[in-house]
């Protein structure tokens, strides 16, 4: 990291793993920040453990690198409520006696994921999401147009001065594209004229601060087309 917060994820070398670790936990995409990890750190046979709440189902995953895979819906499955969880079987029978019912993983394998009442019409909306997604051409096409849409983002930042990127080329997000401009105040008159055109939502996570565009499965190109034209147009008057 710098002084600005966290920009990269680690590289191999750069991390030391405990063999005898119970497992290894790593966050796929970072929002606050906009840094993904691009490949999977290499964990040897240590379990490796992932929160893939905010860009589960916009690429494809190498689901045999993982043990354990917890996703919040809210991003790019459906409403909120729901968790999708992907568990490895043989962690079952890891797991220790004693946990409450509903925290212990053999409860919801056992009972079909229905042992308590189901949030019926949450599981309904990411039915019809994935759905979505097979007409789309499934995981690979959308992670095509994911690609896409974060290129045109970021080419614009990398042809200005004026932008300027906070995470590290190689670790930026498809889903939470940040970037800074030269001052605060210019950011706030950024996300207040953009607010005005339509394009909500653009103010930095305010422990970090500057401009934070989330770009998830369900928003179209021509949001981001948009946004790219009101940043040119911006810079040209306050450049």
């Amino acid at each position: 990291m710098d002084h600005g917060g966290f920009t990269r994820v680690p590289a191999d070398d750069e991390i030391n793993f405990n063999s005898q670790a119970a497992y290894v936990h790593i966050t796929t995409n970072e929002t606050i920040e906009g840094v993904q990890w691009k490949t999977e750190p290499d964990v040897g046979s240590v379990p490796m453990f992932a929160d893939a709440s905010s860009d589960i189902l916009s690429h494809r995953i190498p689901v045999e690198k993982y043990a354990l895979i917890y996703a919040g819906a809210q991003k790019n499955m459906g409403p909120s409520g729901v968790t999708l969880v992907i568990l490895r079987d043989d962690l079952l029978q890891r797991i220790p006696d004693g946990l409450h019912t509903m925290l212990d993983f053999r409860t919801h394998v056992e009972n079909n994921s229905l042992y308590n009442t189901p949030n019926t019409w949450g599981i309904y909306i990411i039915d019809l999401v994935c759905k979505w997604l097979k007409d789309k051409g499934g995981l690979s096409a959308m992670e095509r147009e994911n690609e896409e849409k974060s290129k045109l983002l970021y080419d614009a930042i990398d042809a200005s001065s004026f932008y300027r990127g906070h995470a590290d080329t190689d670790a930026r997000s498809t889903m939470n594209v940040t970037y800074r401009l030269p001052s605060e105040e210019l950011e706030k008159k950024f996300t207040a004229e953009a607010t005005a055109q339509g394009l909500d939502g653009l103010k930095g996570h305010r422990s970090v601060g500057g401009i934070r565009a989330s770009i998830y499965n369900a928003f179209p190109r021509q949001g981001v087309e948009a946004l790219v034209s009101f940043m040119k147009e911006f810079e040209r008057k306050n450049g």
